[in-house]
């Protein structure tokens, strides 16, 4: 199990990260598709937010999931969060619409969609009441993956994020190591 304060530190990290852009132009380091420049926004894009509401929309959600995550799946937590990172910055990189793309709330869907599907692939009665808990509190992210009038909102990021969620859940379920 991670310890919590390293989710909180993470978190922290956010605000710093953001702090930093506020004097340097960073979130041009975002995902920007089929560019040699956007690879780098791969890793870089969940760390950069847009404004101070955009990180702080993202604060409350990743706290509650990570710490989920870490509390009712600890040997997945690690393997989850780099693979919803990558494989989500890689799929916003080869298919999204031209644009910066930048936030954590592709991993948040990520992180959302893992945690609904991995309790029932478990089968296993606490996995699946984690699993209600999630879609209750979050299902509502569902409408986020569609194609928005609000341009600057990377639906592709977060239909992506949780395309990832799931691909994880389905890799990790019958891994013995991670159980």
């Amino acid at each position: 199990m991670i310890p919590n304060k390293y989710i909180i530190q993470f978190v922290i990290l956010l605000y710093v990260i953001y702090i930093v852009s506020l004097v340097f132009p960073i979130t041009k380091f975002g995902i920007v598709p089929r560019t040699t420049q956007g690879l780098a926004g791969i890793f870089t894009a969940p760390f950069l937010h847009g404004g101070i509401w955009h990180l702080v929309s993202n604060t409350i959600p990743l706290l509650v999931l990570l710490t989920v995550l870490n509390h009712f799946y600890p040997k997945k937590t690690i393997a989850v969060v780099l693979f919803i990172i990558v494989a989500s910055g890689i799929l916003v990189w080869i298919f999204a619409r031209k644009a910066n793309h930048i936030g954590a709330s592709g991993l948040i869907y990520g992180l959302a969609t893992f945690l609904i599907l991995n309790g029932f692939l478990e089968q296993k009665f606490v996995s699946i009441l984690v699993s209600l808990a999630v879609a209750l509190l979050y299902g509502g992210l569902i409408w986020g993956i569609f194609p928005s009038v609000r341009s600057y909102i990377s639906w592709e990021g977060h239909l992506f994020g949780a395309a990832s969620g799931v691909f994880i859940a389905f890799l990790l379920k019958n891994k013995a190591l991670y159980t």
